[in-house]
């Protein structure tokens, strides 16, 4: 399968996950879920920074020198928390895509409780993550631009990798370690529908941004500035919000597809036809 196959493949599966959402419009429950609990977590560890910093900006930069091992110990139960978070969401998120894939009606209920089963696999993942994400994030404290540089590269390649750990995690009896192993040998089969959807979902982000941004500067011109970006803020959440519901279910069906799950209401067609042997 050439390139363009592939990329074609992937734009399709994307469309093919955004009408899987439309008819299960609640599971956007989850990445709102998510997205609250996520940001929620980052205002109280600034209230907790700021307050030890003694309400004072500037005390940013002395509480860091005078501790760098707490700093780092922060960051690292930053990072626990918020994979936790989302990890928790998504499997629950993709549950219920396997659920619906199956020909079943999926509810909220349904897949909290199986994220509830799996929450021991998501919290050593999440420690897994952090791990790496602290790991990677003194290196580019340390190193200057060189660590930054190191430490993009490396993110882009553990994003790439780490596609699909939300449905091994759920299905797989699999550590962190073997979780991202079994990732990367997915993502190395279907690297390329996964480029094509990215374009998808990349550029449907990209117009809810900037519909969001015209109805933010009309509404603060023609009524207040504070209205315009209130709308703005929103309009972004609720475009996030939605390419990430479509993502997971989009990474939920590939996965499928791919172990030869039963995948109904998903253009059985397409997909009975869409991975052929390379």
């Amino acid at each position: 399968m050439n390139l363009f196959d592939r990329l074609s493949n992937g734009w399709n599966i994307a469309m093919n996950s955004w009408t899987v959402l439309r008819e299960n419009r609640k599971l956007i429950l989850f990445p709102i879920l998510s997205g609250i609990s996520l940001m929620l977590i980052f205002f109280s560890f600034a209230v907790v920074a700021f307050a030890a910093a003694g309400w004072n900006v500037d005390g940013f930069g002395n509480l860091r020198e005078q501790s760098t091992a707490v700093s780092y110990a922060l960051v690292f139960v930053y990072y626990l928390i918020n994979y936790f978070v989302v990890v928790f969401f998504n499997t629950a998120l993709v549950h219920c895509t396997h659920l619906y894939f199956n020909g079943e009606k999926p509810t909220i209920r349904q897949g909290l409780q199986f994220a509830m089963t799996r929450i021991g696999a998501i919290l050593s993942w999440a420690a897994f993550a952090a791990t790496v994400g602290t790991a990677l994030r003194i290196l580019q404290d340390n190193l200057g631009s060189v660590g930054k540089f190191i430490t993009g590269l490396i993110g882009i390649v553990w994003s790439v990798a780490t596609f699909f750990v939300v449905p091994v995690i759920a299905y797989e009896n699999l550590g962190p370690i073997g979780a991202f192993k079994r990732s990367t040998e997915l993502m190395r089969k279907k690297w390329g529908e996964r480029l094509g959807a990215g374009f998808s979902f990349g550029l449907v982000q990209l117009l809810g941004i900037l519909i969001a941004g015209a109805l933010g500067f009309v509404l603060g011109w023609a009524i207040h500035p504070l209205a315009g970006i209130v709308i703005f803020a929103l309009g972004v959440f609720a475009t996030m919000v939605l390419a990430s519901a479509v993502k997971m279910v989009f990474i939920s069906a590939v996965y499928h597809i791919l172990n030869g799950d039963a995948v109904q209401h998903f253009n059985q067609q397409f997909a009975d036809n869409l991975f052929v042997s390379k």
